[in-house]
């Protein structure tokens, strides 16, 4: 079957709004994925894989990012970031692969949605991992405590994604529409203007894999520089603070707003 051309590919793969969605479209998608996207996905819709079984290696690729981070070195740090990468290309190629062939499904979504909890689990937690140390790249004993602020900004990060799921849960199972992107603003104008501080300074973004992915990057060649784990230390921490805080905020600004309304 002759492949379409790339502008014949795109309206149907990139239907109008998709890089303007409010928060369903990634930065990187929309900066360069997204072309990159494209093109794989020109050479890939002749392919026997499903979507979903691109799904699936969606959900393998961002499980070994967080696998690939217990490497020691600057090896594990630049490892795992291209894994992310992969990541996100495949989480683009699985939507664009079933707009095109007409296979959009509830199960695509749900997949979408559960290999995006486990895999920003799992960069965390792996992240976590290489800062205990558990190869002794940085001295003879694993320290378990950095293991475990890895998990508790693993678990932030579910419950910041689960927060906004449960609101179309609890619409649904009230007999309501989806919540339309202007219930999300703050009732209180307090709270608006704490929420519009909080999207202008995007610090809540540092728990998504991509940023996170970054954040480890920059980590792991600082502690290339420095000799030890130091940076890697000072970066877990960091995430976990902010998935923590993250999540208690997150759900105000839900319960401040008609999201449920």
């Amino acid at each position: 079957m002759p492949k379409p051309s790339l502008a014949e590919l795109r309206p149907v793969v990139h239907p109008g709004g998709l890089k303007d969605r409010r928060s369903g479209e990634h930065w990187a998608g929309r900066l360069y994925m997204r072309e990159i996207s494209l093109r794989c996905t020109r050479v890939l819709l002749n392919t026997r894989l499903t979507p979903n079984q691109y799904t699936g290696l969606m959900i393998l690729a961002g499980i070994a990012a967080g696998a690939a981070l217990v490497i020691p070195g600057l090896t594990g740090a630049i490892l795992g970031a291209l894994l992310i990468q992969l990541y996100l290309l495949l989480d683009c190629v699985d939507g664009e692969l079933a707009r095109w062939r007409k296979v959009t499904s509830t199960t695509g979504v749900y997949l979408d949605r559960v290999g995006h909890y486990l895999s920003e689990a799992a960069l965390l937690v792996g992240f976590g991992i290489r800062a205990a140390d558990v190869l002794h790249e940085d001295g003879a004993s694993t320290q378990w405590q950095w293991a475990f602020l890895g998990t508790l900004a693993a678990l932030g990060a579910i419950l910041i994604k689960a927060e906004t799921d449960l609101v179309d849960v609890a619409r649904a199972r009230s007999g309501m529409a989806a919540a339309e992107d202007s219930a999300a603003t703050p009732r209180s104008s307090g709270m608006a203007l704490a929420r519009r501080a909080a999207a202008a300074l995007k610090f809540h973004r540092l728990v998504g894999g991509v940023e996170a992915s970054l954040v480890m990057l920059v980590a792991g060649i600082a502690d290339f520089v420095h000799g030890d784990l130091l940076f890697t230390r000072v970066a877990v921490v960091l995430l976990a603070a902010v998935a923590v805080l993250q999540t208690v905020l997150h759900l105000v600004s839900i319960l401040a707003s008609s999201r449920l309304r």
